[in-house]
């Protein structure tokens, strides 16, 4: 079903460059940006391409709500990281709408908790729009994407990891899982890839397999699979050796600077 677009869109900004990357393609392209942001690593880079910027925790439902109100808007992104270990860490800025919202749910898990998110969002009168609407060009083909080629030991970790990974996100518990020698060094859950890959990689000590996926049931419009420049970072620094991720269903942030570096490096990225 293709969806007219309004001219004024709001985004619901989490952690990276994929929000500011959204952004920046719907200004040039005539669009007018309202952006929620809930990060303040890239509130400057937002700033340059939406016409406002309010910056809320992601506890503040009450206040983002008033705001998405008055400032009118019928269609909604949801792009970047937010980290559900806020609920954890902060809890004396959880407002009353957040207790509320929470207490519909009986598992605080990914897809119930924006599944319900999207419910009231539409009570509003919003749309919430497919992630890749605006970042189509970041998704990426099947293939060996850099120099570097897996190896018959590498290819058969990827295989059993991409089964592994379908398991835990059909479980809804994380995307990403890390594999050495056809065994699970580590699983993603609340933490995220980074922090998984962190921990797998120290348990392999050198030459983990880190495969991550979309979810079997994944819905576009929040949770998409996205990888970039920091991960591969992260796999340097603890001596992972490739990255496998689902093609046509993965994005990755500024493509050829995380190629470039895994090149560099000797990773290979491959998404299959």
């Amino acid at each position: 079903m293709t969806i007219e677009l309004e001219n004024k869109q709001a985004l619901v900004a989490g952690d990276g460059s994929l929000p500011v990357q959204m952004a920046k393609y719907a200004k040039e392209n005539g669009f007018e940006v309202v952006c929620i942001s809930l990060s303040s690593d890239n509130y400057k880079e937002l700033k340059k391409y939406c016409s406002k910027v309010y910056s809320y925790s992601p506890l503040q439902v009450s206040k983002i709500e008033k705001t998405l109100k008055d400032e009118q808007v019928k269609q909604l992104t949801f792009l970047g990281k937010v980290h559900k270990g806020l609920l954890l860490k902060r809890p004396a800025m959880i407002d009353s709408r957040v207790i509320e919202l929470m207490g519909k749910v009986k598992r605080l898990n990914d897809d119930q908790v924006m599944l319900l998110i999207i419910e009231e969002m539409e009570k509003l009168g919003i749309t919430i729009l497919d992630q890749t609407i605006f970042i189509k060009n970041c998704m990426i083909p099947s293939g060996v994407l850099g120099k570097v080629q897996p190896t018959e030991a590498q290819k058969e970790d990827v295989d059993y990891g991409f089964y592994m990974a379908k398991e835990m996100g059909r479980l809804d518990i994380g995307q990403s899982v890390v594999i050495k020698d056809k065994m699970v060094m580590a699983v993603e859950a609340i933490e995220g890839t980074d922090r998984c890959i962190e921990r797998g990689a120290k348990i392999a000590k050198k030459g983990a397999s880190i495969v991550k996926v979309a979810k079997p049931s994944q819905d576009n419009r929040f949770d998409i699979p996205a990888i970039g420049l920091n991960t591969l970072k992260v796999m340097k620094k603890y001596k992972a050796s490739l990255i496998a991720l689902e093609a046509n269903k993965t994005i990755i942030v500024n493509q050829k600077e995380v190629v470039d570096f895994a090149d560099k490096n000797n990773i290979v990225i491959m998404a299959v």
